[in-house]
């Protein structure tokens, strides 16, 4: 009857209160399409099998089902997920499924409980005089929108003529007329379950869920109003006391029932491992990939693998499983496991940028430059559309080039790794970390001689992240040239200030004080950096050098073998060993890295020049006679 209230100036704050509510739902929603790009949101298949459907009919049955299933989990909520999408829900594909049951079940009910709500007296009113009156002959005086009830009848609510008489009260103060009539209660309630719901029924648009128990929070306040309103209109229509109990004893069963459920349920909540265990029996792929992540995230890295493996039982083309159990068994060394289930990630998702930079890096690990190359050109010429996470898309390209543009460097090729790195400058986003990028910037360009603009982009990378410690021993380094010493200096300084157990820092403050001829206290680096990072090939085989620079020969045999031993099939660490052993008279020792090392590398000149020498000591020692075929 809203034609009939609204006109009235006295309803008119209500227009108001309506027309401001509906204004402020237009600007969110619009607000929320403009954040959105002007465009739905994209979805994965997997999110909305439905929607993905080919087949009329499937996604007719199966949308028409999905209300049946969420009304199913309000009346009994056996099972719940965190996540009901992928296979939780089968897809309905032909009439003869059981499930179209429910689903007639459900819109019979919808119907009947509507029907009944609207079948209400409907009252039509006139003014006269500013009082209104009623075609039924009861006036409804002050404009009270309530008549006074026949005392020789039941009310609405059911009550006996006996509950009347004799009241204190008058019937039209009596206070049990408040109480709305079932039928509005019905409505209300149905109003309460039905309209919060519709977004997520895929009638307006597809949505990237199956079932998402969250939309249900609205729709059970009406669903527990319906729930209690039968109840009252079998209360009051049981004429025994043992009908009455009955009721009673069966709301406060369903009370008890619901609460002990609501306290099993709780206990699913109670942290991330016991959420995603429960959802194993609903949806096995997603609840053991996420279990998965959390068993990482706790160091358990074992489990984590094996609910990673579980996962892809269920589901084998889960392009982030993949991508995970990929990165499980790279940061555990297995790279070319790694590199197997990163290839399977990317065939999955073509435009998974993450799988390319991981793959790109296990290959540069492996040594594989040329496909690492072309892994990271790939990644980089993915385009920006139909992304499930955009910004994480943007960041995974960005390393791509920076790592592109780092390799290139490392090759000697300047010019072709700065063009690399002004794309990943372009491409980057906002909540990417510039600070590595502008520090490789500035080396290539301090490679290249251009010491100014080197050292822009060492202070833009200092400005981004100050406590970033490569960019101050670059920085250190770039100073030194310029003969800034002191300045340099007090770089090399604060880089071993921020982080005293790495050993590379040392390492180049050494280096520092080598060129500066302060041979003791550039030792004395050396032999720390070697200590500190002593897993680390370059940090030692930098400080073996070192420590013979500083004529340091016994300390530079000891770094030397070490290096060696970090990487036995290294041309140049044999040959160094060598060199180092042939200098402390160790003679045998010293051919034998020798000769090892030509095996690696049969070209090198230097290693024969420095045999040659060898054996012609050898033979004037008589450690060795000469033979045919030496170098």
């Amino acid at each position: 009857s809203l034609s009939q209230v609204l006109p009235h100036k006295k309803n008119i704050s209500v227009l108001l209160s309506l027309c401001t509510l509906a204004s402020w739902g237009v600007i969110l929603l619009s607000a929320r399409v403009y954040w959105m790009g002007n465009k739905p949101p994209n979805f994965s298949n997997s999110d909305n099998p439905t929607a993905d459907s080919p087949h009329f009919l499937t996604r007719t049955l199966t949308f028409f089902y999905l209300p049946a299933a969420n009304a199913w989990l309000l009346l009994c909520p056996e099972k719940l997920s965190f996540d009901w999408s992928m296979d939780a829900v089968p897809l309905v594909r032909s009439l003869t499924d059981w499930r179209n049951l429910h689903t007639i079940a459900f819109y019979g009910g919808l119907v009947f409980l509507t029907l009944f709500g609207l079948r209400g007296p409907t009252f039509t009113a006139k003014e006269t005089n500013g009082k209104a009156h009623v075609t039924n002959g009861k006036s409804i005086t002050n404009g009270n929108g309530y008549h006074a009830p026949d005392p020789n009848q039941n009310t609405d609510l059911g009550l006996p003529k006996t509950a009347l008489n004799g009241s204190a009260f008058p019937h039209h103060c009596s206070p049990r007329t408040s109480l709305p009539p079932t039928e509005n209660l019905v409505v209300f309630s149905l109003g309460l379950l039905a309209l919060p719901f519709l977004p997520a029924t895929n009638l307006f648009f597809y949505v990237g869920f199956v079932i998402a128990e969250r939309v249900l929070y609205i729709p059970s306040i009406g669903f527990c109003i319906l729930v209690a309103a039968g109840a009252r209109t079998l209360y009051v229509r049981l004429r025994t006391r043992g009908g009455k109990v009955l009721i009673l004893s069966l709301c406060s069963g369903l009370v008890l029932l619901n609460g002990l459920r609501t306290v099993q349920r709780n206990k699913d909540w109670s942290n991330e491992e016991n959420l995603y265990k429960s959802g194993i029996n609903v949806n096995p792929a997603k609840a053991w990939g996420n279990l998965g992540n959390v068993l990482k995230n706790h160091g358990k890295m074992a489990e984590a693998e094996k609910a990673y493996r579980n996962a892809l039982h269920y589901r084998g083309n889960m392009a982030d499983m993949l991508y995970n159990l990929g990165l499980l068994l790279q940061e555990n060394e297995h790279f070319s496991e790694a590199l197997h289930y990163y290839k399977l990630a990317i065939g999955s998702r073509p435009t998974l940028a993450s799988a390319y930079l991981n793959t790109g890096i296990v290959l540069m690990n492996q040594g594989n430059l040329e496909e690492a190359k072309r892994t990271f050109l790939t990644c980089a010429e993915i385009p920006d559309e139909n992304l499930k996470d955009p910004h994480a898309h943007k960041s995974s390209v960005t390393s791509c080039l920076y790592n592109l543009g780092k390799l290139l460097h490392e090759q000697g090729q300047q010019e072709e790794a700065l063009s690399v790195y002004k794309e990943a400058l372009q491409k980057m986003p906002r909540q990417f970390a510039p600070h590595s990028l502008f520090n490789m910037m500035g080396e290539a360009y301090m490679r290249l001689n251009r010491l100014g603009e080197a050292e822009h982009w060492y202070r833009e990378s200092l400005k981004a992240k100050p406590d970033h410690i490569p960019a101050h021993l670059t920085y250190g380094k770039l100073l030194s040239i310029n003969g800034q010493k002191i300045e340099a200096e007090k770089y090399y300084l604060r880089a071993i200030q921020l982080d005293p157990t790495k050993g590379n820092c040392y390492m180049h403050y050494g280096q520092f004080l080598l060129e500066q001829s302060r041979l003791g206290e550039a030792a004395e680096m050396a032999e720390r950096a070697a200590e500190l990072d002593s897993s680390e090939f370059d940090v030692v085989f930098n400080a073996a050098h070192m420590l013979r620079q500083a004529n340091l020969n016994e300390a530079a045999e000891r770094q030397y073998e070490r290096a060696a031993s970090l990487r036995p099939d290294y041309p140049a660490a044999l040959m160094n060993l060598g060199a180092i052993l042939h200098l402390n008279g160790k003679l045998p020792e010293a051919e034998a890295n020798y000769l090892r090392a030509l095996q690696l590398k049969p070209d090198d000149v230097i290693t024969q020049s420095n045999l040659r020498k060898l054996w012609n000591i050898m033979e004037r020692q008589g450690l060795r006679t000469k033979q045919r075929g030496d170098p």
